[in-house]
């Protein structure tokens, strides 16, 4: 029998939706009705807006659609990259004893227990100069740095300044330019600490070093507050799924849980529609729910792709 579905996560809708769609025999309105439901808006859709208001019309009228479209994302932000600076510029400003950066480089020397090389002032000097990171600031952003290496790869090491200064970018990125919201911010960074290690071992992999990415999942997982039952039940769904760990589709299950404010296990339980046994803690599992959701959101795909063959042979 051949396949049916590509290879990916399905889309499913409901078996109502499908036969609204059905009932409005129109091309247009389920293409956008697709685009609606996989992208959330009508970005990348390149239609003219005669046939887009149409087909939306056709959706509003049957309620599939909402009456005001989301606002397409804004494009990020261009960072600005810092100046080419020159090597008189680097000693004009050695030489301002107005300026702080004279004894900040002292201090950063003394830290790294080296002389900074030309590259090395350039960069100390894009993040006091550029990012307008305060001397104080920066310090603490050395010393950070200083910990986190040599916790890394053992006493004596010492980070690069071109990892100091990628550091000291995201830092002012994120608006970190006082010793108050530096202070905040290394706390934090040392919570998650032990915080990485709990959610490695809630994932079944052995101690090792995160990846920027793993981080990143990891300390938003801990600012939307979940608790240690949920995400081992977002891990069980991800491998049941995928038969592997996979971070961006476990990152997806906690998002969806997070718009619907469920954050411990007993919530997911009681308000997610697709409940899957969880391990954690050795609790009683519920039983697994019957296969006539999947059925029937294969039947509505079913449907669906019959119509958009019959549609593309019309066409033709």
């Amino acid at each position: 029998m051949p396949q049916m579905f590509l290879p990916g996560e399905v889309l499913a809708i409901a078996a109502q939706a499908a036969d609204r769609l059905l009932a409005l025999d129109s091309g247009d309105a389920a293409l956008l009705y697709l685009q609606l439901l996989r992208r959330g808006g009508t970005q990348g859709l390149r239609w003219p807006e005669d046939r887009l208001g149409a087909a939306l019309d056709q959706l509003r009228a049957q309620g599939l659609a909402p009456g005001e479209l989301p606002a397409p994302p804004e494009p990020p932000a261009q960072e600005v990259p810092p100046p080419e600076y020159s090597t008189e510029d680097i000693s004009q400003a050695l030489a301002d004893r107005a300026s702080t950066f004279p004894v900040l480089v002292d201090e950063v020397e003394r830290r790294l227990g080296k002389r900074l090389s030309a590259a090395d002032l350039k960069r100390l000097y894009a993040l006091y100069d550029h990012r307008a990171l305060p001397a104080e600031v920066i310090l603490m952003l050395v010393g950070w740095c200083i910990e986190e290496a040599q916790r890394k790869y053992g006493p004596g090491r010492m980070p690069f300044l071109s990892q100091i200064e990628k550091q000291g970018s995201a830092w002012a990125r994120r608006g970190i330019d006082t010793i108050e919201r530096a202070e905040e911010h290394i706390a934090r960074l040392t919570r998650l600490r032990g915080r990485e290690a709990e959610v490695l071992r809630l994932l079944d992999i052995s101690p090792r070093p995160l990846v920027e990415r793993e981080k990143a999942y990891i300390a938003a997982w801990d600012d939307m507050g979940f608790e240690d039952e949920a995400i081992r039940m977002a891990y069980e769904r991800t491998v049941l799924k995928k038969q592997s760990m996979d971070w961006g589709y476990m990152n997806g299950i906690l998002r969806r849980w997070h718009e619907k404010g469920l954050h411990t296990a007993a919530a997911v339980l009681a308000g997610d529609r697709d409940p899957r046994p969880i391990r954690a803690g050795g609790k009683q599992r519920p039983p697994a729910p019957p296969a006539d959701q999947e059925r029937r959101a294969r039947e509505d795909m079913e449907r669906l792709r019959r119509m958009m063959e019959q549609m593309r042979q019309e066409e033709n």
